[in-house]
């Protein structure tokens, strides 16, 4: 048994921001910044680059909620960050898994 104390895990539901300024990745990184750990389940992409958000592009609910089940069986989740869902059907698959 290892006596070394793991980081808080903190879920992230989040979009995907492809030019690394926001979203996931910005959660990732706020995150390590106060000594926890980021499990990641993206919500929706973005066609967009640093100006502009062109598109969304929500992630089926199906596929989002079996990947949070997932996480929540192999975590324990000390906190949840809920960012960009990209629509109201994603909102509700939230609601469902939380």
């Amino acid at each position: 048994m290892s006596s070394e104390i793991q980081p808080a895990v903190v879920l992230c539901l989040s979009g995907h921001d492809p030019s690394g300024g926001a979203g996931i990745q910005a959660d990732i990184e706020a995150i390590a910044a106060q000594g926890c750990h980021a499990a990641t389940v993206i919500t929706c992409l973005t066609l967009q680059d640093t100006r502009n958000v062109r598109e969304l592009a929500p992630v089926a609910t199906e596929l989002f909620k079996r990947q949070v089940r997932l996480i929540g069986q192999d975590y324990t989740i000390a906190a949840i960050k809920i960012g960009l869902l990209g629509s109201p059907a994603m909102a509700r698959s939230v609601m469902e898994v939380l």
